[in-house]
């Protein structure tokens, strides 16, 4: 129980009291005389009994309600430093606290000696809370022991250490001894596999007035396991072929848990990176590679499945035959128009090859084939097929490669029309193509004043695009060019004529009917005679003359062009 002291005594007791334990402080205020220890002043320690962290520091303050007290001083072990005092007050911070300790407040109220004291408790939190390392796989229905190492703590008697299963508490023990050990054993089982488990301490000095403070450990899994006594099942093929790829696939039933299984899937002393698929208690590894050349003959692939500290393995073999090729070559795959290009193809020593339907003289001959290069040889392919036959099954590989032949331009009159009629004033379009390898480029040009047209582009038609036109296709192999005649016609070149007829017919019908007006209103005013006497007649019907620049209805105008048309 911590204490608070507070007395008065003869001066000649003060040196004693320096450096004073807790137990002869307590001696020497049983051994003052009864009416010393009953005067009315005290001397207060604040705070009183301190609960500190280690190396923590605080500020001690001595103070008495003696009306003329002197010399009040801190006594103590700790490092201390004056801050302030007054009239029946000092202050001193007291600092690095590492261990429980006790400070004495002194001085005098006339000739007597007043003492306080208070008790620090110091308080430190474990310096290692760790769980002991787990088995790597822990058979399922066997005991776990779990191990907790808990170094270091204070005050003891508020250390709590707990063991966890997750959030689960399996055990809540008192730290003993240095370094203290809790210890707990449990069943493993399916439910515990992946299963965290820690050991947490808890420091509580909520009494205190502070609060409740946890140290955990870093958490550690546990992985159980089952394995079956059975072996997997291997399927691999019979024949493998150097240079191909090929899939073998494992399987086995019963694992617990299936996923965790490590799969190992080697062809000789070739390592296989099998993917690994579970279904329940099922898994099944499937792996592909490509065999190589040194792995030619009897071979044995090996399937190992590994859970916990037990495995389980499979094997089977097979035969790695060489069927390479076939090689298709051309002697010069950019061959100008006219050079002798050279086609080969050849494959394995047993394999027998076919070029473009031409059989070789024998199993691992070559077979060759010589052609001219000319432009219909440009992007021709040929096919070589190799055939082998292993134990009974025939194997088959094709190959193809295409040849290129350099030819100059050539403009294909099928292609690009020398003679064009087109009606004025319409949207056309030139098509003039060639071919050729490298592919030319075309280009149309007016003879005379070499206006182009844009090949393969609309363009409006108009009169003045009549004439001739060199058409010139040009690569880096040459030149080649053709004559392209254009006439353009007016277009509609009747219509002056349909127009005079129109205004003809027009002017007609306008001059009746102002006649025959007029001839109404003189009837209607009596202001016309007829003279008996005269051969003319007021209303003689006479033929209309034509209007100038006007033709008849039906005639052909003479000696002028279409409307629109350029003079020839």
């Amino acid at each position: 129980m911590l204490l608070q002291l507070a007395t008065m005594s003869p001066t000649g007791l003060l040196p004693g009291a320096c450096g004073t334990t807790l137990s002869s402080l307590l001696l020497v205020c049983c051994l003052l005389p009864p009416g010393t220890r009953g005067q009315e002043f005290s001397l207060r320690v604040e705070p009183h009994n301190p609960v500190l962290p280690a190396g923590g520091s605080f500020l001690v303050n001595c103070s008495t309600d003696c009306p003329q007290p002197k010399l009040i001083i801190l006594e103590t072990s700790l490092s201390k430093q004056p801050v302030a005092n007054g009239l029946g007050w000092a202050a001193f911070q007291v600092s690095n606290v590492t261990s429980d300790s006790l400070v004495l407040c002194s001085g005098f109220c006339d000739t007597l000696q007043m003492i306080g004291s208070s008790v620090i408790t110091v308080y430190r939190f474990p310096e290692r809370v760790e769980l002991a390392p787990l088995p790597t796989w822990q058979p399922v229905g066997e005991h776990l022991t779990l191990r907790c190492l808990v170094a270091g703590g204070a005050p003891r008697a508020n250390l709590t250490v707990v063991l966890l299963r997750g959030e689960e508490e399996l055990s809540r023990q008192p730290a003993v001894g240095e370094p203290a050990e809790a210890t707990v054993t449990v069943l493993a089982g399916r439910d515990d596999h992946l299963a965290n488990f820690s050991c947490r301490t808890e420091l509580d000095l909520r009494s205190r007035g502070l609060e409740l403070f946890q140290n955990s450990s870093a958490p550690r899994q546990l992985r159980t396991f089952a394995l079956p006594m059975t072996s997997p099942h291997l399927v691999v093929p019979r024949l493998l072929e150097v240079g191909t790829t090929f899939s073998a696939s494992c399987t086995l039933d019963g694992l617990f848990p299936a996923s965790e299984v490590q799969v190992q899937l080697a062809l000789g002393n070739q390592m296989l990176n099998p993917a690994v698929e579970s279904d329940g208690d099922t898994i099944t590894a499937t792996a592909t590679a490509t065999v190589s050349a040194e792995q030619k003959g009897a071979r044995e692939i090996v399937c190992n499945m590994t859970l916990g500290s037990d495995s389980r393995q499979a094997r089977e073999n097979l035969t790695v035959y060489s069927f390479w090729g076939p090689i298709l070559n051309l002697s010069n795959s950019n061959a100008s128009e006219g050079a002798e290009v050279t086609v080969t193809c050849v494959a394995g020593a047993r394999a027998q090859v076919t070029l473009d339907g031409v059989p070789a003289a024998g199993p691992g001959q070559p077979v060759q084939l010589q052609l001219n290069a000319t432009e219909r040889d440009d992007r021709r392919n040929f096919f070589c097929n190799a055939t082998l036959e292993v134990d009974g099954e025939i194997l088959h590989r094709n190959r193809s490669v295409q040849l290129r032949v350099l030819y100059g331009p050539k403009i294909d009159q099928a292609k690009c029309p020398q003679h064009l009629t087109w009606e004025a004033r319409t949207t056309q379009v030139l098509q003039c193509q060639a071919r050729g390898n490298p592919d030319p480029q075309v280009h149309c040009f007016k003879e005379g004043s070499w206006k182009e047209v844009r090949v393969g582009f609309p363009f409006t038609v108009t009169l003045n695009y009549s004439g001739t036109y060199s058409c010139r296709a040009v690569s880096s192999r040459g030149t080649h060019t053709v004559i392209v005649v254009m006439n353009v016609q007016g277009r509609n070149p009747h219509a002056a004529t349909i127009a005079m007829v129109v205004l003809t017919i027009l002017g007609l019908v306008t001059t009746g009917t102002a006649l025959a007006y007029v001839f109404w209103i003189q009837k209607r005013g009596d202001s016309y005679h007829v003279n008996k006497g005269s051969t003319w007649l007021p209303l003689t019907s006479r033929q209309p003359e034509v209007p100038v620049g006007v033709e008849p209805v039906g005639e052909e105008p003479v000696g002028e062009e279409p409307v629109g048309e350029e003079p020839s």
